[in-house]
């Protein structure tokens, strides 16, 4: 097994940027899991300008699969007084595999203070709670421990689940947030009641704090499908840290072939 942190690790500069691979253990299927290859990305964004402001939101696009070796390149697009927009290509032999936008802001001094929203009901995980670290059909899971909440209360098309990266020494909090963040089957996949060819498209993240915390690893993650229509699913996510305090809300276009 290699860990996030190994394949970060053992990225090697090359003239016109990164060159790493995606390990098996890190695939979700024919591609590799999108928080793994978003992760890399944001890695490589963190070092292609200096003192960079925290991230504060990530576009991303899954355009085609990524497997094997890749190369990473990044490229300022505007860097202002505030923010810092960079873009990140990862390609492999199969083409050009994600595109992201990352957006690096610093706080600005405002007189609107407006956060509103619930906690779900769902207590962090503790020592005696029991794990399970996915289906062993689908590789990546095996790098996180996971507590899903399957009674009523969650909805019909609505997943609930504690996630932790088993292995998470040395990483930087928002590459191992960002890790995390997509670890969800798509929400609209419990509408069929099993498994069913998919891809996702594109995924927008918005970090709501400066520096993403929380306690021994666990992130609370939310997505709710309301609309899944001639193979297209749109969804809204939402991540909170073991506390409860809200760290970053996200939406998802899923092409599902079924």
């Amino acid at each position: 097994m290699t860990s996030l942190g190994q394949a970060i690790a053992a990225l090697e500069p090359v003239d016109d940027g990164w060159r790493g691979s995606i390990p098996d253990n890190w695939l979700q299927g024919r591609t590799a899991y999108g928080g793994f290859s978003a992760a890399m990305a944001l890695h490589v964004a963190q070092r292609s300008d200096s003192d960079l402001p925290p991230l504060r939101s990530a576009q991303i696009a899954f355009i085609g699969p990524l497997s094997g070796a890749i190369t990473l390149r990044a490229s300022r697009l505007r860097r202002g007084r505030n923010a810092a927009f960079i873009q990140v290509d990862v390609e492999s032999a199969a083409g050009l595999g994600l595109r992201a936008t990352f957006v690096f802001m610093r706080a600005i001094e405002s007189v609107i203070d407006h956060r509103t929203g619930a906690t779900p009901e769902f207590p962090a995980p503790d020592s005696e709670t029991a794990t399970y670290r996915g289906h062993r059909g689908v590789a990546f899971s095996q790098n996180f421990d996971l507590v899903d909440r399957r009674d009523d209360g969650v909805g019909a098309a609505e997943w609930l689940r504690w996630a932790r990266l088993a292995d998470r020494d040395g990483l930087d909090p928002m590459v191992e947030l960002i890790a995390v963040a997509d670890c969800l089957p798509p929400s609209a996949l419990k509408l069929l009641g099993g498994p069913a060819p998919l891809s996702s498209m594109t995924w927008l993240l918005n970090i709501l704090g400066p520096q993403p915390t929380t306690r021994n690893g666990w992130w609370l993650l939310r997505a709710t499908t309301d609309y899944v229509h001639a193979g297209s699913s749109s969804q809204t996510m939402a991540i909170w840290n073991a506390d409860g305090l809200p760290i970053a809300e996200q939406m998802q276009s899923v092409a599902i072939f079924a």
